[in-house]
């Protein structure tokens, strides 16, 4: 049966309202302000159109539709749950149903595309159940995938192998379907992460290996680096590590996944360059689509990834930059941000590990070395900058590092009296034996003690690098032993300087042999050894390094201290070695086409607009000046009225932090009347109110359902130079003004011209 476009969206919520068991929606009934007509399960996923992309992936999978271009976004779906990349693959299967609501297999491409909720996966096959999939291929993709996700769930062992069958009997019904076996292939190895044993990782292998003689290029690649990623197995999955990105080339994933295997493999070189991709094509891809880094799932644990890999070759300036931008994000919300707790140990860990204290002397004090409330973090902090003061002289700087140390270890103790004393009243109180209390004494106390433990150590390691500023190295020695947690490569270098040649070389050598291809321990050993008299093992040593040398700085520390080395073999001052040429399979492209470097921000759409005050308001007027921009849904929605409520009393505080608010409503000004009646005080609102009844901003920023064409709650902060540094677009308005505040303030403290510009990029 066809409907006109209306009759179907119609259709559409009731099958989705009743495969949920709920009441349908009345004619005369409307669904909350933002939230989906079409049920809750679409309130979270994705809510503006798809487009087609390049570099999806060559796969070929039809399903019955009498749209062409609903079988383009059906395919191109596929191609990205290939790829693990699942929020967009349910807006391409989402763009699909709406070109064609009667296409089952989209359904199906929705559940698929939700492998990590299984209760949202199991309501998108049922309405995939309703459809009835019109061939005998399709009623079977629907089928095991129905009873698969039955009751919402997919942890038994039982419907796993299950599902297994049932797609061998598909494949054994239509030995073409290279799609089937590619998910099959998939499924067996997932399974594999879910406790069942594979039996036999050749055999999938082989199984793969006939999708590739159909289609070398099938994204299948990416599941045999996931296959051979175990043990010592990752040789195996070279030939795939090769292919897997310019198989579908405009999916992050596909290029970070090859990343594993090269670093499995001590190839530091090429997971930098897999990682690097990996992180262009997002900052390309966030650019274009306008969404925050950390809605990509996978996106701090590539840059992480890549931070390290930067430092294993010696390219510490990039690393800290990349560590940096990560900082730099902006926080989804209150909770602490994986990225910016990532880059902030990142930055820390790579700027001791290369000394490079002037750069970490020279962010004390702002965002990227702000004070922590976490102890553990907040003594590697106050090590680091210690550290840092006393080897540049700092001595001043240095004491006042070591007296904040020396207090966090004195807090440790009180608070850990104070639990322990806890513990025994509870254990009094509640008549407890004495070995009971004893144990429950002991538990509230274990926390304390490593944190107790970890602070001494620091300020062991900070009086070390005091006591070398002062010249006092017969001093050093015996606190080295508490300074636990300094490196084998920095404590050599400490027992170069105290004299002990012998034990720095046992420690620098060590810290080498733990790792010989990465840069920094091997500069380091030619280093010390040439320092330690032993010329002819430095230069061999050396030697090594020059074939690592191609991508690394050469103004770090650690290699300008081989100057007297460099010049005894009469080197030029640029002496790295250009890394040889790599004949792969699949030719590389130019890094600097897939994407930037960094994060940057993007520019923030024009509007122009009629104001309570009757006057025209535009964006234009806020230039020099940041503003946040708060789309509401009119005077009708009672939780935009709660968010305007919100954020009115700290109009004045968010003023004083140079930051104005403005409100864009979907009401026409002729509305306005009753949204300020709904004040708290009944005096409106101290911040313009504006109308954008043609809805005009609220689509030109994304704060709209395409697929409903109903407008979204957003809230956008956008700088002095016109970007946008901060944005939440929901189906619930943002209410934490509070949090809001501090982060726009943390934002804002970075330049705009800083978040624009990097060498690398």
């Amino acid at each position: 049966m066809i409907f006109p476009r209306p009759a179907a969206t119609a259709f559409l919520a009731l099958v989705f309202l009743c495969a949920h068991g709920g009441a349908p929606v009345r004619a005369d009934e409307k669904p909350v302000p933002g939230h989906s007509a079409s049920g809750e399960a679409f309130n979270e996923g994705p809510r503006q159109a798809a487009v087609l992309m390049p570099g999806m992936g060559a796969v070929e999978f039809p399903v019955t539709t009498k749209s062409e271009l609903a079988q383009k976004f059906f395919t191109q779906g596929v191609g990205q749950l290939h790829g693990f990349w699942y929020f967009e693959a349910e807006r391409s299967f989402r763009q699909a149903s709406a070109l064609d609501p009667e296409c089952a297999m989209a359904y199906w491409g929705m559940a698929m595309a939700n492998i990590d909720n299984p209760k949202r996966a199991a309501d998108f096959m049922k309405l995939a159940v309703a459809k009835k999939g019109p061939t005998r291929r399709e009623e079977l993709w629907i089928k095991e995938f129905c009873d698969y996700y039955a009751d919402g769930g997919r942890s038994d062992d039982g419907k796993r192998k299950a599902l297994v069958r049932a797609m061998e009997e598909l494949i054994y019904e239509f030995p073409a379907d290279l799609e089937a076996k590619a998910f099959l292939v998939f499924q067996l190895w997932d399974n594999s992460q879910h406790g069942l044993p594979l039996s036999s990782r050749l055999a999938v292998d082989a199984l793969a290996k006939q999708i590739l003689a159909a289609n070398p290029m099938h994204p299948v690649h990416h599941y045999l680096i996931h296959l051979w990623n175990a043990g010592d197995g990752d040789k195996r999955a070279l030939a795939a590590a090769e292919r897997c990105g310019p198989a579908a080339p405009g999916i992050a994933h596909m290029w970070h996944m090859p990343g594993h295997t090269y670093s499995k493999l001590r190839r530091y070189a090429d997971a930098a360059w897999q990682q690097e991709a990996s992180a262009r094509v997002d900052h390309a891809y966030m650019a274009s689509a306008r969404i925050m880094p950390e809605q990509i799932h996978n996106y701090a644990h590539n840059n992480n990834w890549l931070v390290e890999d930067l430092e294993y070759v010696g390219r510490a300036r990039d690393a800290q930059d990349l560590a940096m931008n990560m900082i730099e994000l902006p926080r989804l919300g209150a909770a602490r941000s994986q990225a910016y707790n990532m880059g902030r140990e990142r930055l820390l860990e790579l700027c001791v590990q290369f000394e490079l204290w002037p750069n970490l002397l020279a962010l004390e004090g702002s965002m990227y070395l702000a004070p922590d409330d976490k102890p553990d973090v907040e003594v590697k902090r106050l090590t680091a900058l210690a550290v840092a003061s006393f080897s540049a002289g700092k001595t001043e700087a240095g004491e006042q590092k070591l007296s904040a140390l020396e207090a966090q270890g004195k807090r440790a103790r009180e608070e850990r009296s104070a639990a322990a004393d806890a513990a025994e009243a509870k254990a009094g109180a509640e008549k407890k034996s004495d070995d009971e209390a004893i144990k429950a004494m002991a538990a509230a106390m274990h926390g304390f003690s490593h944190r107790i433990s970890a602070n001494e150590a620091a300020i062991a390691e900070v009086k070390i690098y005091r006591e070398l500023a002062r010249g006092r190295p017969e001093a050093v020695k015996p606190l080295l032993a508490a300074a636990r947690d300094i490196s084998a490569e920095r404590r050599s270098r400490i027992c170069l300087a105290i004299g002990d040649k012998e034990e720095a070389v046992r420690l620098a050598r060590q810290a080498s042999d733990a790792d010989p291809v990465q840069v920094q321990p091997l500069a380091n050993l030619a280093g010390v050894l040439w320092s330690a008299g032993q010329k002819d093992a430095a230069r061999e040593t050396f030697e090594k390094l020059r074939k690592l040398s191609a991508g690394m700085d050469l103004d770090l520390p650690v290699i300008e201290r081989l100057a007297p080395l460099v010049s005894g073999l009469n080197l030029p001052a640029d002496w790295r070695v250009k890394a040889p040429e790599t004949a792969g399979a699949v030719p590389r492209p130019e890094l600097k086409t897939l994407g930037p470097f960094r994060w940057h921000p993007y520019a923030a759409p024009a509007w122009s607009l009629d104001g309570n005050d009757g006057l025209r308001h535009s964006l234009d007027d806020f230039k020099g000046k940041p503003v946040l921009v708060v789309f509401y849904l009119g005077s009708g929605c009672a939780r935009c009225i709660e968010q305007l409520n919100i954020f009115a009393p700290l109009t004045q505080k968010y003023s004083d932090a140079g930051i104005r608010i403005v409100a864009v409503s979907t009401e026409s000004t002729d509305g306005f009347q009753q949204t300020f009646a709904k004040a708290h005080g009944g005096n409106g609102f101290p911040f313009p109110i504006l109308s954008d009844a043609g809805l005009d901003a609220f689509k030109a920023y994304r704060a709209f359902d395409d697929f409903e064409r109903t407008p979204l709650h957003g809230a956008f902060l956008v700088d002095g130079s016109g970007l946008v540094r901060w944005q939440n677009i929901s189906y619930e308005p943002f209410r934490d003004a509070g949090w809001l505040l501090g982060e726009a303030k943390r934002l804002l403290s970075v330049p705009a011209a800083e978040t624009r510009t990097a060498a690398a990029d």
